[in-house]
């Protein structure tokens, strides 16, 4: 029997806002949460396996990276049939009992949903290549002819994502633009067929009962016309707070009638459904004009999750997200791991201390006002995995820099659910299809589950109090004067979230100086001085009941 919490004994409060605005969202990346057949893959029925698991740990939602059919060129965001489950991940019955037994369990379902580009393999860039030339199925796509005396170089100098150029030339002398890799074609946005699919891809899952959708890469859809070339080449490539007007291929101004249609379709079919957009967008205005009324509802704040572990560049980070998306209406999204980026307990410094940040940092995270994201492992503490030999890593990021970037393997290697050796109970047989840590062993949810000082039970009861606090589910915090290095705000008139961003003890503001310890990210963080102050230890979050 795969091992779980036992039910939470806090009851959620009442909300007057929808459910998304303060929801906590767990993210699930589906080849390494669990395997239920032994392939060495996580699929759905190990997600449904462990259902129990993700209702006891007090979340609201799960949001499921891709399970579409994919020649899995990058782990599932290579979509080649958009309306289907690819059979490593099981059948669309299988999705269905998912989704039933998700909603009986009280947790909501979310999808992920990917519009750059499709798979090389789908049949409409097929089609593409056999038309030819100026043919309706090639403009779907970004074909164009290649630049020079005989159209051998490409296009323009744009650059992949993963490496190397973004454009690929196909037999008939055409080129075709990628902004990731080669077997992600990029879509034509400008293509009323294009857009006519999506929206009605959107709306077959809802149908199939889903509650939103994360968007991968929001912001890059739309594409200059005429497709100039990078200022600066391959420097260019990425948004950056100096290049963030009109970049050719990010967060074009046409990108927000591509959203403006998708929210009229979502709120068509109704159901308090939610949209949640990655967009790598660094300007704060520009970023907010992604939620506004008529447009997405949501957005991963990735300002914060790259803020430094500093006082001053979290305050910069909080204030400048509330203010910017206050002013259209918004709620922050907060987080600070996904499938995407290095584990937060290895960025904030690896081992002890890394793992005391984390603690410390995602207590505050979830004391701030609005919605929250928790990547799946983070609440076992899980590091990020950096001895994966080359010949086993399989994110196209190291295959196409050479290995000068190692790419994201190290945050995907499956999760270590029970036992003493690999493959840790992640499956019923067979190696996992990334290697796994022998040093997990204390890291499984079974050990944890055994210790009340583990990481997962530091979750449980967070999450718990979360749900439990009124005041933490509606809008606005105050700041409340600290000593430097300190952080410290008021969420309504009964809580107060401290922060110690240093190595040695601050005392706590008056209005938690004689307050009571809701929780704190770790058993010892309040403390006294010979003088009778209270004190909070280094590196450490606390919640109190305000005075």
């Amino acid at each position: 029997m795969s091992p779980s919490l036992p039910e939470s004994p806090v009851v959620a409060v009442e909300s007057a806002h929808p459910w998304w605005r303060s929801a906590v969202i767990y993210q699930i990346y589906p080849r390494s949460f669990a395997d239920g057949n032994g392939d060495g893959i996580g699929d759905l029925a190990g997600i449904r396996s462990r259902l129990p698991y993700l209702a006891g740990l007090g979340i609201d939602a799960i949001w499921l990276s891709p399970f579409y059919p994919s020649p899995q060129a990058d782990a599932g965001y290579d979509v080649s049939d958009y309306r289907d489950v690819d059979p490593i991940f099981g059948t669309l019955a299988d999705f269905h009992a998912l989704v039933e037994e998700s909603h009986a369990s009280g947790l909501r379902v979310i999808i992920d949903i990917v519009p750059n580009h499709t798979s090389d393999r789908h049949a409409w860039f097929q089609a593409a290549l056999a038309a030819g030339p100026g043919s309706p199925e090639r403009g779907r796509y970004i074909f164009r002819e290649g630049r020079g005396p005989d159209g051998s170089l490409p296009p323009n100098n744009w650059v992949s994502n993963f490496g190397g150029p973004a454009w690929t030339r196909v037999p008939d002398g055409q080129w075709y633009l990628h902004i990731f890799a080669p077997e992600q074609p990029d879509l034509d946005w400008t293509n009323p067929e294009v857009v006519a699919e999506f929206q009605d891809i959107l709306r077959f899952w809802m149908k199939a009962g889903v509650d939103g959708f994360r968007i991968d890469v929001a912001h890059g859809l739309v594409k200059d016309p005429d497709l100039v070339d990078l200022p600066g080449g391959a420097e260019g490539h990425l948004l950056t707070a100096a290049n963030t007007n009109d970049h050719p291929h990010w967060d074009r101004d046409e990108i927000h009638e591509v959203y403006r249609g998708w929210r009229a379709v979502v709120d068509e079919v109704g159901g308090d459904r939610v949209f949640c957009a990655e967009a790598w967008v660094p300007n704060p205005s520009r970023f907010a004009q992604y939620l506004r009324p008529d447009e997405l509802h949501t957005a991963f704040n990735f300002d914060y999750l790259n803020a430094e572990w500093d006082a001053t560049a979290q305050r910069t980070a909080i204030d400048t997200t509330l203010d910017t998306l206050g002013a259209v209406g918004a709620p922050a999204t907060w987080v600070l791991s996904n499938h995407d980026v290095t584990r937060h307990p290895t960025r904030l410094g690896g081992g002890e201390l890394g793992l005391r940040r984390a603690r410390a940092a995602t207590l505050m995270m979830l004391a701030l006002p609005g919605g929250a994201y928790v990547y799946q492992g983070e609440e076992l503490g899980l590091e990020e995995v950096w001895d994966i030999p080359a010949e086993l890593r399989q994110d196209p990021i190291f295959s196409r820099t050479g290995g000068e970037r190692v790419g994201r393997d190290g945050c995907r290697v499956p999760l270590p659910w029970s036992g003493t050796a690999a493959p840790f109970g992640f499956g019923p047989a067979g190696e996992p299809w990334l290697p796994q840590p022998a040093g997990w062993a204390d890291r499984t949810v079974e050990a944890e589950l055994a210790d009340p000082g583990s990481s997962l039970h530091f979750y449980r009861a967070a999450l718990a109090v979360r749900r439990s606090r009124p005041e933490l589910h509606e809008d606005g915090l105050t700041w409340l004067p600290t000593a430097d290095g300190m952080l410290a705000f008021r969420r309504g008139d009964g809580l107060v979230c401290a922060v110690n961003f240093t190595d040695g003890p601050l005392p706590l503001p008056d209005a938690a100086a004689g307050a009571g310890v809701l929780i704190a990210s770790r058993p010892d963080a309040v403390d006294g001085d010979p003088a009778g102050a209270r004190l909070l230890v280094a590196n450490s979050t606390v919640w109190c009941a305000a005075n």
